[in-house]
């Protein structure tokens, strides 16, 4: 726990780091508990107290206290009845000390979370330059037969082997016409000739999230059709990368993405002109049909991560940039996405190395494959 008190009259309680006191029985089942000197080393905070006398000082520092900020998960993206360990310190306290206000951390650690420095993105880089790697190994690996669960244990592999702690969310191997359900998990079905793998995966460095997803194709080779699809659907990213930019509302974003994507759609056939001209102004986009999700969203700490959805876009912001067509005629599901840093003159594409295009992917994947 950290507590923070910056008017305390004492500077010591200012900043207090508060850790599970070493117990060496408990260390014999649970593991290692850090000592105070090895607290300070990690955190930079020169105070280190054990849970165990917080019930002794926390009631005199609240009473000192005009308010007491408190930390939820406000994420929009939470569902769920769990009570978690925050939950009950609010309910405690609320009782304890029902004449204190208790405020609200959550707006000020969103900000916070929003915005991401130089050196945050310098552990997001490094997350992508992991995904990066695994990514063109699988590139190596895919082939006809093999199972999407033997795809996810490559990427488990590949995180950990260069010091990732592991995937920052369940990892997306979708083949075939599975590739059309969003949040596909099973990761359970064969990997066969002629169709494509849609794999969505990011490593975790550092505490921070990379999210990666890339459409290819288990043989080696696009088809025309799939060739044709996949750069509109690439298209659609470059323009979309291209927007971003301090200033820009997510409405406006949306919009226009969502016209290049129409464009898009009717170059290879999708939609017509007449879909378009046709659409009512409160009824679904003319696109929806083939590409039904948004296009972006904050990354960080969390893979979906904390941030306004309805301010400017700011310059310090790291935002995913990943448009999908999906066609249930044609069991063809196709999604490509990048990681982006906004710059005040001009953005980071923390993924920029990774191959992309068509030739790029099957270039690599004509090269050096294997039968395992």
């Amino acid at each position: 726990m950290l507590v923070l008190f910056p008017g305390h009259p004492e500077p010591k309680y200012r900043e207090v780091l508060v850790l599970m006191r070493p117990n060496a029985l408990k260390e014999k089942w649970d593991g290692k508990r850090l000592s105070a000197e090895e607290g300070k080393a990690i955190s930079g905070i020169s105070t280190v107290l054990w849970a165990d006398m917080l019930e002794t000082l926390l009631p005199q520092w609240i009473h000192m206290a005009d308010s007491i900020y408190l930390n939820s998960n406000e994420n929009d993206r939470r569902k769920g009845p769990l009570i978690s360990r925050e939950y009950r310190l609010i309910d405690e306290l609320r009782s304890r000390f029902p004449l204190h206000p208790l405020r609200r951390a959550a707006p000020i650690l969103r900000e916070l979370r929003a915005i991401k420095s130089r050196a945050e993105v310098e552990l997001m880089q490094k997350a992508a330059d992991i995904t990066g790697e695994t990514f063109r190994h699988l590139l190596h690996f895919i082939r006809p037969g093999v199972m999407e669960y033997e795809i996810e244990a490559e990427i488990w592999r590949g995180f950990v082997s260069r010091r990732s702690l592991g995937p920052a969310y369940e990892s997306i191997v979708a083949s075939g016409d599975s590739a059309r359900t969003l949040h596909y998990i099973a990761n359970n079905g064969e990997c066969r000739d002629g169709e494509l793998v849609l794999m969505d995966f990011g490593a975790l460095y550092g505490g921070y999230a990379s999210d990666l997803t890339r459409t290819v194709p288990v043989n080696g080779r696009f088809t025309k059709r799939q060739a044709e699809v996949y750069n509109a659907c690439l298209a659609v990213h470059n323009f979309a990368k291209g927007l971003l930019r301090p200033g820009l509302l997510p409405a406006d974003y949306a919009r226009q993405v969502s016209e290049e994507m129409n464009r898009q759609l009717v170059r290879i056939g999708l939609l017509t002109d007449a879909d378009i001209a046709n659409a009512g102004p409160d009824g679904p986009a003319p696109h929806s049909k083939y590409f039904y999700h948004g296009v972006s969203h904050h990354l960080g700490i969390d893979v979906h991560d904390l941030g306004p959805r309805h301010e400017p876009f700011r310059e310090g912001m790291v935002l995913t940039v990943e448009p999908g067509i999906y066609i249930e005629e044609e069991k063809m599901g196709m999604r490509i996405e990048n990681d982006v840093w906004i710059g005040a003159n001009g953005n980071l594409d923390l993924m920029a190395g990774v191959p992309i295009t068509v030739e790029e992917i099957e270039a690599v994947m004509a090269h050096g494959r294997h039968v395992v």
